[in-house]
C-alpha cells in the first residue's frame, strides 16, 4: 500500500481492500500464535479505520459508501484460524472472531459474499473446546444473522443456519450445547420476527431432554426473550404457536414431559392448550397417521377422533396434500377414511368423498400455503400442478381467501395474512390470462390490503404478478384503480414497495400502453410524485397523441372523476382541481362567461355535486375536494349553465305478476345497482354480500352458464334478455353464474314500531326499516328478487337501502297484510310529524335526510298512480273477456289500496312539513292542492280565511325559491296583506329601507323576539350600516345575553367589517363551537391577518367543512337551493386567492412592472369569478365586500391595494344601482371616491340618471370630465410611456365610458345640433379604435340621423351619411361580436338597399359614395371574420337576385366565402336557393357551387365532396317530397321506393338540427387572431349514419311523410317532408326565434327567469317543399284535455254541446259572452292543472315544468302577437313531456292572416281558462304577466333588430304573396295602389304585411274593439294588459270559430 494524494476515499479505500486480498491469496510468512495475533489486531483496527469508526463499540450502520470489506477478509481470516493448535491459540481465535465481528458490523451488503462460507468459519468457533471462543463465535453468529435479517433475499441463508443449529443441538457434545443455548438465546434479540419464531422454537425443543442444564438453560434464555420484549409468556410464544403447538402435542404420547414443560412456561393447563392449538396441531397429527396421540386428545377432548377431524377438516387436508410425495398423501388420506369409517356403522368412507366434500376451503388453504416463502413448500405444490384444478373454483377461493383476510373465521396474523397475499400472487400465476374472471374480487382485495404498511409489499408483489400475468387488452380496466391505490397509499409505502409500485406503473405504461386504448386516461395523474415523473412525462407524451386539446383533458378527467371506485374518483378530483387552478384555469373562466356558459361547465358543475353528495365511508376526502373545486370554479349563475343529473327510477307497474316487468326490474338492479358498487367497493365483505345480490337475480332471470359455455344453448327469450346487458355488465357477472355464495345472517330481534323513534341515526333507520320490509315482501317473486339484498342493505353504505325502499314499500301496500301497510303508514307519518314537532329530539340530519328518503317513497308511489291510472283509461277492453276484466278489477283494487293510504296522509302536514325541511316545491304542491280544492267548492267564511292563510304560506315559499314572479301574482290574491307578507315582498325587490321600517314595527310590537331583531340586521347589513348593525347587536346582547349565539354572524360580520379585529378575535374564540358562516370566514380572516400560512390552510380546511355541508344535504339536484353555499366556497376561494398574492407582492424584489403584471392577473380572475355569478345584487355584494376587506388586510403596496378597494366600491354602486338600490349605490360611490378613484364621476352620473333626473346627470358628467381635464381639448393626449401600459388602460377604459355616454346622453336630451352630436361620438370612436362600442354608437348615430330624413334628403345626402354608418358598423364587427345582431344586418340592408336604389344612383355624388360604401363592404367581406356574416346568412341569400352588378359581384365573394368556411352549415341555408323554382336565382346559385368546386384550391380538400353529396341530397328529398302516394298507403320503404336517398344514409353532411345550424359568438371582446380562431358550431354536431327504412305517411290532406335518420352520435332524428308548403316562412321565423333567444340569453332579467322560444330544424328545399324537424317528447294540448275530460266523463264533442255552442252565432255580443261564460264555460271545467300533477309528479319536476309552461308561454304570446301568428288551435301548441315547455307549430297563418278569414279571429293569442288553469292558481297574474312584460319590453327594444331579420321577406317574397298578386292583377278593385299601375310590386305586397310588426313594436295597437282609436303609442305594461284582456275577453273568445275550441 501506498500513498496517493490523487485518489478519493472510496478509491482508496477499495485499493486497500484490494491489497489485503492480494496479499492473503498467499499463505502465511509468519504462521505463529504471536504473529497471528497481531494480524487479527491490525486488521480488526483497519476496518474501522476504513469505516471511520471510533473503535469503541462498532455496531451495524449504514455509510454513504457501503464497504466491501468480506471478499478481502473472508480467505485472510480463513488462513488465520487454520492451523495446530500452538499456531491457533485461544488468543488468536478469540481475536479473529472479534475482527471477524467487526467486518460484519462495517460491511455494506451480504449479496457478493458466499453466506455458506461465513457460517461456516462460525460453526467453527461455535464447535470450539474454548468456552470464551465459543461464546465469541456466538456473537458473530447474533451479527451474522443481523446482516442477513436487513437484506430481501436471504431467507435460504437463514434457514441453512438454524438446520445447523438444530443439528448442534441434537448431536453435538454437551459442553458445546449449553453456551450454543446461550447463544442462540442472544440471537432472538435480533429485531425479526421469523428469526424470534426460529429462536423460540428450537429453545422449547429442549424443554423435553432429559438433562436438567440444557432444559433450564432453555427455560432461562425463554424467560428472558419475555423480558426483553416486554410480554407475558403466553404473548410471546402465540404469534409462532403454528409452529410450536404442532411440535409439543404430536410427541404428547412419546415426550409427554415437553408438553408438560411447555404448559408450565406458559401458565396454562395441558389441556387447555390442547384444547386451544387443535386447529394447528391436528393437521401434523393426522398427516402422521398418529393414532395413538389422536385418541390421547380425543380423551382428553371427551370425544371421538373422527368428531376432531369434523372440526378443521380444511385444515387437515390441506396439510395432508402437501407432504412430500403422493404416496404419503394417500396413506394420511386411508388414515382419515378410517378414523371415520370406524365412527359410523356399516358405512365405507373414501378419501374421494372426502376431498369433494370440502373442496373449497381446502383448496384456500393450499393456495395460503402457496405463500410459504419456504422454497421447499412452493416447489411441493407446484409439482402438483394445481392450475387447471383452480380454475373451476377460483370465485369460491377469492372469496374464502377474502373472508380470511378480514378475519371472518377468527383473527390472523401479519405473518398468514402475508401467506395469504403471496399465495394469492401464486394462485394468478398457476391460472394464467383466464384469472380475468374474478378481477373484480381480487383488485378489491389488493385495493383494501395496500393501505396496510405492513402488508403493502406483499400485496404489490401479487398485484405486480396479476397485472402481467393477464393479457395487455384486458388490463386496461384495473389500470385507474390500480394507480389511483398506489398514489393514495405512496406516502405509507416503504423504499421496496415504492420501487415495487413502480415496476407496476411501468409495466402499464411502458409495455402494456398500447393495449389500453381508451383506459390510458383512466391513470391518475402521477406528476405529483417526484419518484414516478419519467413515467408520467411518458404518460402525458401518450395522451397527447390522443387528447389534443384542453377541453378532451377536462372531459376525461371529469369522467373518470365520477368513478364509482373511491381511489379513482379521489385522484382525479385531485387532478380536476390542479386542472381548475392551474393548467386549465384560462380556458376555464372563459368557458364560464358571456351570455350561455360552455355546456362544459354544467358537466363539471354536475360531478362536483355529485362528488359532494357522494355517502358512505371513507368519502370525507372526496367530498373535501369537491367543496375545493366548486370554490375555484366559482358560484356560477344557475340561469346559464344547464346541469344534467341521471338518475332514473324504474316503476314495477304490475307488482311482480308480469314475468317480463319482473326479469326487467331485477336486471334493473344488476345493471344500475349492483355492478357499480360491486367494481367499486375495495370492502371485501360488502363485494361478498353484493355478489350474492347478483347471483341470486342471475338466477332469478334464468341465466345459466349455458349462456358462455358450448353446452346446451339457452332458450331464445333469455340470451336476449342475456345480450341485452353492456359490455361492462357481462365483463362482472358472468364468473358470478357459477358463484356459490351462501347467505348466513345474525339472528334477527323483534323490531319496535315506529322504527324511526328507536334509531338515533337516518341510516340505522333506514336499514333496518328496508331489512325489516324484505321479510315481509308479498309474493313469491317479489321474496325471491328482495331476499337477495338481506344482507347488502345492513352494510354502513345506504345506497341499496335507499334505492330498494319504495319498491318494497309499493308492494306491501299492493298486496301485503293490511297491519304492515298500516305500520308503513304510521312509519311515514312519524317522520313527518316530527318535522314540525317542537320537541323534537332528532339530530337536524336524521331529520332532513329521512323527510327526503320519505318524500322520494311518496314520489315513487304517486308515480306508480298515475301510471297505472293512464295505464287503465288506454286499456279500456271493448270485448268482453273475462280473463281481462279480472285483471283490470285486480289493477283498481291494487290502485285503491295505494291510493287511500296516499289520500289518508293529510295534506297540510304533508306541505307543513316540507316547508320546515326546505322542500319548497312539494310544500308548494302540497298548499295548491288545498287551494283548488277550497276553490272547487262553495267557501265558506272559515275557508275564505283558510284560503287566505294559504296564499299567506305561498308567498313564504316563493320567497324561499327566490321566485318574485310567483310572490307577484300571490300578493294579487291575498286581501289584507300581513306585516310578514310586506316584509317579503320588501326584501324580495331589494326594498330594505322599506324591509327595515317594517321590522322596526314588529320590534316594537315584539321587543323580545330574537328573529325580528334578525330581519332587521339583514337589512341594515345589506344597505351597508354595519355602524348602526354593530351598534343594535351589542345592545340586544346586553339585555339578552343568552341570544349571542344566533347573533354572532352579524356580530363578528359588523365587527370585520369596521375594522375591529380585536372584536372578531374576541368573538371568534368566544364561539369556537359556532359554525355559522360569518363565523367560520371571520376565523379565516383573523389567520389572513396574522398572516401564518398553515394557520390560513388549516382555517380554510376547516371553513370548507362547514360551508360545503349545506351542498351535500342539498342534494346533486339542489344547487338552486344550496347556492348560498355555494357562494360561500367561492368567496373562501377569493380569499385564499387574494392572500397569496398580496403576500407574494410584500414579499417581491422584482421589477414595478413584474407587480402589476401580478395584481392585473389577480383583477382579471376576479373580474371574471364575479361575472359568471348570478347577476343580482344579493349574490355579487357579498363578494364584493369580502374582497374590500381581504385587500384591506394586505400588507403590499398600500395604492395598488387601494386602487383594487376602489374597483369593488365601483361594481358595488353599478350592481347596486341596477337593482334600483340608490342609497346603497350612493354610499358606495363615496367610499370609492374616498379611496381614490378617478372614474367615480360616471357611476355618480348613471345613478343621478337613474333617479329620473337625465338632464342633471349631463350637466354632471361633463363638470366631471372638465374638471379632470378631459373636455378642455378637442383631442385627448394618450401618449404615455411603456411602464405605464396599465394606466393608459385604465384611462383609456375611463376615457371611453365617459365619452360614449356624454354622447348618447346628449342625443337623448334632444337639445344639441347634430353637429354637436356627430363630434362627441366622432371623439368617443377615436379614443381606443378598437373598441367595438365607439363605433357602434357612433353608427348607429349617423343611421338614426338618416332615418329622420325627408325623403328628398335622403336623395341628397343619404348616401354620405350611409357610408359613414356602414363604415362605423363594420369597424364595429370587426372589433367584436357584442352587438353583432344590430350591425350586421343593417348594414347589409343599407349596403344592398343602395345598390338597388337606381333613382338615387343617378343623383349628383351618390355614386362616388356609393363607391366608397361599396368598397368598404368589400374590404370588410375580407377582413371580418365568415362566422359574423353567417349570423345574416338567410338575409345575404335572400338578395341573391340582386341587379346591381357591382354589388352582386362582392355578394358572390361573400356567399362563397361563408359556404367554403363553414360548408357543412351554410349549404343547408343554400339549398333552397340552388334548387329555387325561380330560375334566375336558381342559375345564380348553381353558378357559386361550380366556382367552389372548380376552383383549385378546393381540389385537395373534402369541400367539393360536401357540395356534391348536398345537391345529391336535395334532389332526393324533393324526389321524396314529391312522390305521389295513394290514400291507402300509410308507409312507404326508403329501401325500395327511394334507393338513391337510402344510400346517402352514411354521409359527412350534417343533420340539419337547429342547434347544429345557429352560430354562436365568442363571449368576449377578442383580439383579431381569437376572433378568426373562434369556433362558432359544436365540432360534435351529429352527422348522416343511415335512415330507417320506413317512411311514415301523415293523414293530412297533403301527405306530409316521416323519415328517421339515424345519427353519428347514436341518437335518433325524425324529420317531416312537406309537399306544396313554402318552408321559407317557417324558416326564417326559426330564424327570427332564434335571434329573439340571443337576446332573451343576453338580457339578466330574462336570462334569470330562463325565458326562451323552443325552436326546430326546417330545410326549405324550394318555394314549395321542404323538411321540418319532428320535436320528439311532445304531445299537442288537445288530447290532454280530451283525456282528462275523458275520465271526469266529460264528452267533448256531443249533440247538446254543439247545440249549445252553436247557438253563439245567434246571439249579440253582450248576449254571445254572457251565454259563453255562464252556460258554455260550466260545460267543461278546467282540467289542465292535472297534466302537470300527472306528468310530473316529482315537485321539483312539477314547479320547474309549470314555470316553464308560463314563461315559454308567455314569451310566445308576445311574439306570436308581434308576427301576428294566428290559428292557434289546441293541436298546433305542444307541450314538451320532459320540461313542461310550450312548443308552437305551424306558422302558415302569419302577418294577421287570422283577421281575414271567414270568421276573423279576434284575439290576439291563444290564452283560453284550461291555458290560464295551467299556469297555477294565480293565473296570469306573476309569472305570466311579468314574462310577458319582460319579453314585450326586449323586443322594442331590439326592433331594429328583429326587422333587419324580416327583411328577407321583403327580397325573397313568399308564394302566397304571389298568389296574392296575382289575385290583385286579376282584381284591379283589389288594388292598394290605383288602377294606374298594371302589375303589382311584390316587394310593396311585402313591405304591406311588415309594417303592422313595425308599429306593434313601436308600442301602437288598438284592440277589436278600438278600432278607431287614435294611433298612440303605450307603455309595455300597458299594452300586456290590453293583449290579456283581449285575449281572455269572453265576447272575442264567444266570437272565435268553432273549430278553434274557445270554451277548452
Amino acid at each position: 500500500m501506498y500513498d496517493d494524494d490523487t485518489l478519493d476515499d472510496a478509491s482508496f479505500i477499495s485499493r486497500s481492500l484490494q491489497d489485503i486480498e492480494d496479499r492473503f491469496q498467499r499463505p502465511l510468512s509468519e504462521r505463529q500464535a504471536p504473529q497471528r495475533l497481531e494480524l487479527a489486531k491490525k486488521a480488526g483496527a483497519l476496518v474501522c479505520l476504513l469505516a471511520r469508526c471510533n473503535n469503541t463499540e462498532c455496531v451495524q450502520h449504514e455509510t454513504s459508501q457501503p464497504l466491501q470489506i468480506f471478499p478481502p477478509y473472508l480467505p485472510f481470516l480463513t488462513r488465520l484460524l487454520d492451523g495446530p493448535d500452538d499456531e491457533v491459540n485461544v488468543a488468536v481465535r478469540r481475536c479473529c472472531y472479534e475482527t471477524f465481528n467487526k467486518s460484519l458490523a462495517h460491511h455494506g451488503i451480504l449479496e457478493t459474499v458466499d453466506g455458506a462460507a461465513i457460517a461456516d468459519i462460525i460453526f467453527r468457533g461455535i464447535s470450539s473446546q474454548d468456552r470464551s471462543t465459543r461464546l465469541c463465535s456466538g456473537k458473530s453468529l447474533q451479527a451474522f444473522l443481523s446482516c442477513l435479517a436487513s437484506q430481501k433475499d436471504a431467507r435460504k441463508d437463514i434457514q441453512g443456519v438454524f438446520s445447523r443449529l438444530h443439528q448442534c443441538l441434537d448431536q453435538g457434545p454437551m459442553f458445546m450445547k449449553e453456551t450454543l443455548l446461550l447463544s442462540i438465546g442472544s440471537l432472538g434479540r435480533i429485531k425479526d420476527s421469523e428469526i424470534l419464531g426460529r429462536v423460540i422454537c428450537l429453545l422449547i425443543a429442549q424443554l423435553g431432554r432429559p438433562n436438567p442444564v440444557i432444559k433450564g438453560t432453555a427455560y432461562l434464555q425463554m424467560f428472558a426473550l419475555a423480558k426483553h420484549y416486554k410480554k407475558a409468556h403466553y404473548s410471546l410464544i402465540v404469534p409462532y404457536m403454528d409452529q410450536v403447538a404442532p411440535f409439543v402435542v404430536s410427541r404428547i404420547a412419546t415426550q409427554p414431559v415437553l408438553l408438560a414443560e411447555v404448559c408450565r412456561f406458559l401458565s396454562l393447563g395441558p389441556s387447555d392448550f390442547v384444547a386451544t392449538t387443535l386447529h394447528q396441531t391436528l393437521p401434523t397429527i393426522f398427516a402422521k397417521c398418529d393414532l395413538k396421540a389422536l385418541k390421547m386428545i380425543a380423551e382428553d377432548r371427551e370425544t371421538k377422533p373422527s368428531a376432531l377431524f369434523m372440526r378443521y377438516p380444511n385444515e387437515i387436508l390441506a396439510h395432508v396434500f402437501l407432504q412430500e410425495s403422493v404416496s404419503q398423501t394417500n396413506g394420511s388420506l386411508s388414515f382419515i377414511a378410517k378414523v371415520l369409517s370406524d365412527s359410523t356403522q356399516n358405512a365405507t368412507i373414501t378419501f374421494h368423498s372426502i376431498v369433494k366434500s370440502y373442496c373449497a376451503r381446502v383448496v384456500a388453504e393450499l393456495v395460503v400455503r402457496l405463500g410459504d416463502e419456504s422454497l421447499a413448500v412452493v416447489n411441493q405444490v407446484g409439482e402438483r400442478d394445481l392450475g387447471s384444478f383452480l380454475k373451476s373454483h377460483m370465485l369460491g377461493l377469492i372469496t374464502v381467501l377474502n373472508e380470511m383476510l378480514q378475519d371472518v373465521f377468527g383473527k390472523k396474523s401479519l405473518a398468514t395474512k402475508r401467506k395469504i397475499l403471496r399465495g394469492l400472487g401464486m394462485l394468478v400465476s398457476y391460472i394464467g390470462p383466464s384469472i380475468s374472471n374474478v378481477a373484480p374480487q381480487i383488485m378489491a382485495t389488493f385495493q383494501t390490503m395496500v393501505g396496510f404498511s405492513e402488508l403493502a409489499e406483499v400485496t404489490l408483489r401479487s398485484w405486480y404478478t396479476f397485472l402481467t400475468t393477464l393479457e395487455k387488452k384486458e388490463v386496461g380496466p384495473h389500470v385507474g384503480p390500480t394507480s389511483a391505490a398506489f398514489v393514495a397509499s405512496w406516502p405509507i409505502f416503504s423504499e421496496f414497495a415504492r420501487a415495487l409500485a413502480k415496476k407496476s406503473l411501468e409495466f402499464i405504461i411502458f409495455e402494456a400502453a398500447g393495449k389500453l386504448g381508451r383506459h390510458l386516461d383512466d391513470i391518475v395523474d402521477l406528476s405529483p410524485i417526484s419518484d414516478l415523473a419519467m413515467i408520467s412525462d411518458h404518460l402525458e407524451d401518450l395522451r397527447k397523441e390522443q387528447n389534443k386539446d384542453s377541453r378532451t383533458q377536462l372531459l376525461r378527467i371529469l369522467d373518470r372523476s365520477s368513478s364509482n371506485n373511491l381511489a379513482v374518483a379521489v385522484q382525479f378530483l385531485a387532478e380536476l382541481k390542479l386542472s381548475l387552478s392551474g393548467r386549465h384555469h384560462d380556458i376555464v373562466r372563459e368557458l364560464a362567461s358571456g351570455d350561455v356558459f360552455d355546456p362544459l361547465i354544467g358537466k363539471i358543475l354536475a360531478a362536483l355535486l355529485a362528488a359532494a353528495c357522494r355517502d358512505g365511508d371513507g368519502t370525507e376526502p372526496l367530498r373535501l375536494l369537491a367543496y375545493e373545486c366548486i370554490g375555484i370554479l366559482g358560484a356560477v349563475d344557475p340561469d346559464r349553465c344547464e346541469i344534467l343529473v341521471n338518475g332514473s327510477r324504474m316503476v314495477v307497474l304490475s307488482n311482480f305478476a308480469n314475468e317480463e316487468e319482473s326479469f326487467s326490474f331485477a336486471m334493473h338492479l344488476i345493471k344500475d345497482l349492483l355492478v357499480g358498487a360491486f367494481k367499486s367497493t375495495s370492502d371485501i365483505s360488502y363485494q361478498g354480500h353484493l355478489a350474492y345480490g347478483i347471483q341470486e337475480l342471475l338466477k332469478f332471470c334464468q341465466f345459466t352458464p349455458n349462456l358462455v359455455g358450448q353446452t346446451q344453448a339457452p332458450p331464445v327469450r333469455v340470451r336476449n334478455r342475456w345480450n341485452s346487458f353492456p359490455k361492462h355488465v357481462l365483463e362482472t357477472v358472468i364468473p358470478l353464474l357459477e358463484s356459490k355464495y351462501t347467505l348466513s345472517l345474525p339472528s334477527s330481534h323483534a323490531v319496535q314500531h315506529p322504527i324511526y323513534q328507536h334509531q338515533t341515526t337516518f341510516r340505522e333507520w333506514i336499514q333496518i326499516w328496508t331489512a325489516h320490509l324484505i321479510t315481509k315482501a308479498s309474493g313469491q317473486t317479489a321474496s325471491t328478487i328482495f331476499g337477495a339484498f338481506r344482507s347488502a342493505v345492513r352494510h354502513r353504505d345506504v345506497v341499496v337501502a335507499h334505492h330498494l325502499l319504495p319498491h318494497i314499500v309499493l308492494n306491501i301496500l299492493i298486496s301485503g297484510h293490511q297491519d304492515d301497510a298500516t305500520t308503513i303508514r304510521e312509519e311515514i307519518l312519524t317522520v313527518l310529524e316530527d318535522q314540525i314537532a317542537s320537541d323534537s329530539t332528532a339530530t337536524p340530519d336524521k331529520k332532513l335526510l329521512s323527510a327526503q328518503a320519505v318524500f322520494m317513497l311518496l314520489d315513487h308511489l304517486n308515480n306508480w298512480v298515475r301510471m297505472v291510472r293512464q295505464d287503465i283509461n288506454t286499456k279500456k277492453v271493448e270485448s268482453k273477456r273475462v280473463r281481462a276484466n279480472q285483471i283490470q278489477n285486480q289493477t283498481e283494487e291494487h290502485l285503491l289500496r295505494v291510493d287511500s293510504i296516499l289520500s289518508s296522509i293529510d295534506q297540510r302536514l304533508m306541505a307543513r312539513a316540507a316547508l320546515q325541511c326546505k322542500a319548497f316545491a312539494r310544500s308548494l304542491m302540497g298548499f295548491e292542492q288545498q287551494i283548488v280544492a277550497l276553490r272547487g267548492r262553495k267557501v265558506t267564511a272559515s275557508q275564505t280565511k283558510d284560503l287566505q292563510e294559504f296564499y299567506e304560506r305561498l308567498h313564504e315559499i316563493y320567497a324561499h325559491l327566490d321566485e318574485p314572479d310567483g310572490m307577484e301574482g300571490v300578493s294579487t290574491l291575498i286581501i289584507s296583506p300581513s306585516l310578514e307578507h310586506q316584509i317579503r315582498q320588501h326584501e324580495s325587490t331589494g326594498r330594505w329601507t322599506s324591509a327595515q321600517s317594517c321590522w322596526e314595527v314588529r320590534l316594537q310590537q315584539s321587543p323580545d323576539n330574537v328573529d325580528f331583531h334578525l330581519g332587521l340586521l339583514r337589512c341594515l347589513r345589506n344597505l351597508g350600516h354595519y355602524d348602526t348593525l354593530r351598534t343594535h347587536v351589542r345592545g340586544v346582547l346586553t339585555r339578552h345575553p343568552e341570544w349571542e349565539q344566533p347573533l354572532s354572524g352579524f356580530q363578528v360580520e359588523s365587527a370585520w367589517m369596521m375594522g375591529a379585529w380585536d372584536d372578531v378575535q374576541h368573538i371568534a374564540e368566544r364561539s369556537k363551537s359556532d359554525q355559522t358562516p360569518q363565523v367560520v370566514i371571520a376565523r379565516v380572516l383573523l389567520a389572513m391577518r396574522d398572516g401564518d400560512d398553515k394557520a390560513i390552510a388549516d382555517q380554510i380546511s376547516a371553513a370548507r367543512v362547514v360551508l360545503g355541508a349545506p351542498i351535500s344535504a342539498g342534494g346533486a339536484r339542489g344547487y338552486l337551493r344550496s347556492y348560498e353555499a355555494v357562494l360561500d366556497l367561492h368567496i373562501v376561494h377569493e380569499l385564499e386567492l387574494i392572500f397569496n398574492v398580496t403576500k407574494d407582492l410584500a414579499g417581491f424584489q422584482g421589477s414595478s412592472q413584474r407587480r402589476r403584471e401580478v395584481l392585473d392577473k389577480l383583477t382579471r380572475t376576479l373580474d371574471s369569478r364575479l361575472h359568471s355569478v348570478l347577476p343580482t345584487f344579493r349574490m355579487q355584494e357579498p363578494i364584493l365586500s369580502i374582497r374590500r376587506t381581504a385587500f384591506g388586510l394586505a400588507s403590499a403596496s398600500q395604492g395598488a391595494i387601494l386602487k383594487e378597494v376602489a374597483r369593488c366600491w365601483l361594481t358595488s354602486a353599478k350592481i347596486a344601482r341596477k337593482a334600483n338600490q340608490q342609497q346603497t349605490a350612493y354610499s358606495a360611490v363615496l367610499q370609492a371616491r374616498q379611496n381614490g378613484s378617478r372614474s367615480t364621476f360616471i357611476q355618480s352620473a348613471k345613478l343621478l340618471k337613474a333617479t329620473g333626473e337625465p338632464l342633471r346627470a349631463l350637466q354632471e358628467l361633463e363638470n366631471s370630465m372638465r374638471f379632470l381635464g378631459l373636455l378642455n381639448d378637442n383631442h385627448v393626449d394618450l401618449t404615455e410611456n411603456e411602464d405605464e401600459t396599465k394606466t393608459l388602460k385604465a384611462k383609456k377604459l375611463m376615457l371611453r365610458q365617459a365619452f360614449v355616454l356624454r354622447s348618447r346622453w346628449m342625443n337623448e336630451s334632444e337639445r344639441y345640433e347634430p353637429k354637436n352630436l356627430y363630434e362627441a361620438f366622432a371623439t368617443a370612436s377615436a379614443i381606443q379604435t378598437s373598441w367595438e362600442g365607439g363605433h357602434f354608437h357612433l353608427g348607429q348615430f349617423h343611421d338614426s340621423c338618416y332615418k329622420d330624413l325627408s325623403k328628398a334628403d335622403k336623395g341628397n345626402r343619404g348616401y354620405r351619411m350611409n357610408h359613414a354608418t356602414v363604415r362605423a358598423f363594420a369597424k364595429a364587427i370587426k372589433h367584436g361580436s357584442k352587438y353583432i345582431y344590430q350591425t350586421v344586418p343593417r348594414l347589409l340592408t343599407i349596403w344592398l338597399d343602395c345598390g338597388e336604389d337606381t333613382a338615387g344612383l343617378q343623383m349628383p355624388g351618390n355614386k362616388e359614395y356609393f363607391q366608397k360604401l361599396n368598397d368598404t363592404v368589400s374590404k370588410a367581406i375580407i377582413e371580418i371574420p365568415a362566422y359574423k356574416w353567417y349570423t345574416a346568412f338567410p338575409q345575404i341569400v335572400s338578395r341573391i337576385g340582386h341587379t346591381n352588378p357591382e354589388v352582386f359581384k362582392h355578394l358572390t365573394v361573400l356567399i362563397i366565402r361563408v359556404l367554403e368556411t363553414y360548408p357543412k352549415q351554410a349549404l343547408w341555408l343554400f339549398m333552397s336557393v340552388v334548387k329555387s323554382n325561380n330560375k334566375s336565382r336558381g342559375t345564380r346559385g348553381k353558378n357559386m357551387l361550380e366556382q367552389i368546386r372548380n376552383h383549385p384550391k378546393n381540389a385537395q380538400t373534402a369541400l367539393a365532396g360536401l357540395v356534391r353529396d348536398s345537391g345529391a341530397m336535395a334532389n332526393e328529398l324533393l324526389n321524396l317530397c314529391d312522390f305521389p302516394i295513394p290514400e291507402s298507403k300509410n308507409t312507404l320503404s326508403m329501401n325500395k321506393e327511394f334507393p338513391k336517398l337510402a344510400s346517402l344514409g352514411r354521409s359527412s353532411l350534417i343533420i340539419p338540427l337547429q342547434e347544429s345550424l345557429t352560430a354562436t359568438m365568442p363571449p368576449f371582446s377578442p383580439t383579431e387572431s381569437e376572433s378568426s380562431n373562434h369556433q362558432p358550431f359544436p365540432t360534435d354536431a351529429p352527422t348522416f349514419q343511415g335512415f330507417y327504412d320506413e317512411v311514415d305517411i301523415m293523414k293530412s290532406l297533403a301527405r306530409p311523410r316521416k323519415i328517421t335518420i339515424r345519427g353519428s352520435n347514436g341518437q335518433v332524428y325524425s324529420f317531416l317532408g312537406k309537399p306544396k308548403d313554402d318552408l321559407r316562412k317557417d324558416a326564417r321565423l326559426m330564424e327570427f326565434n332564434s335571434i329573439i333567444n340571443k337576446l332573451l340569453k343576453a338580457n339578466s332579467e330574462s336570462r334569470r327567469r330562463q325565458l326562451h322560444i323552443r325552436t326546430y330544424g326546417v330545410v326549405a328545399l324550394n318555394e314549395e317543399c321542404g323538411f321540418i324537424q319532428w320535436v320528439p317528447n311532445t304531445i299537442p294540448v288537445r288530447p290532454v284535455l280530451i283525456k282528462s275530460y275523458d275520465a271526469r266523463r266529460v264528452r267533448t264533442w256531443s249533440p247538446e254541446a254543439t247545440a249549445t255552442v252553436n247557438k253563439l252565432k245567434e246571439l249579440k255580443d253582450a248576449e254571445a259572452a254572457s251565454h259563453f261564460t255562464n252556460v258554455v264555460l260550466p260545460m267543461f271545467p278546467p282540467v289542465f292543472h292535472e297534466w302537470f300533477l300527472e306528468t310530473f309528479p316529482e315537485p321539483t319536476a312539477w314547479l320547474a315544468s309549470r314555470l316553464a309552461y308560463g314563461r315559454t308561454g308567455a314569451v310566445m304570446c308576445m311574439v306570436g302577437f308581434i308576427l301576428g301568428l294566428g290559428d292557434r288551435h289546441n293541436e298546433n301548441i305542444l307541450l314538451d313531456m320532459n320540461t313542461g315547455d310550450v312548443v308552437h307549430v305551424d306558422f302558415n297563418c302569419l302577418f294577421d292572416k287570422g283577421k281575414q278569414l271567414d270568421t276573423p279571429e279576434r284575439v290576439p293569442f291563444r290564452l283560453t281558462q284550461n291555458l290560464v288553469d295551467g299556469l297555477g292558481v294565480t293565473g296570469v297574474e306573476g309569472v305570466f304577466r311579468i314574462a310577458c312584460e319582460v319579453t314585450m319590453q326586449l323586443l322594442r327594444d331590439n326592433k331594429d333588430t328583429l326587422m333587419s331579420v324580416l327583411d328577407a321577406f321583403i327580397h325573397d317574397p313568399l308564394v302566397e304573396w304571389e298568389d296574392e298578386k296575382r289575385r290583385m292583377e286579376r282584381d284591379p278593385h283589389r288594388m292598394r295602389y290605383g288602377n294606374q299601375k298594371s302589375s303589382v310590386d311584390m316587394r310593396n305586397l311585402a313591405k304591406d304585411a311588415l309594417n303592422p310588426i313595425e308599429k306593434k313594436l313601436d308600442g301602437i295597437y288598438s284592440t277589436s274593439k278600438e278600432k278607431d282609436r287614435k294611433e298612440k303609442a303605450v307603455s309595455t305594461s300597458n299594452l300586456v294588459q290590453m293583449l290579456i284582456e283581449e285575449a281572455t275577453d269572453a265576447t272575442n273568445l264567444a266570437r272565435m270559430y268553432i273549430g278553434w275550441a274557445p270554451w277548452h
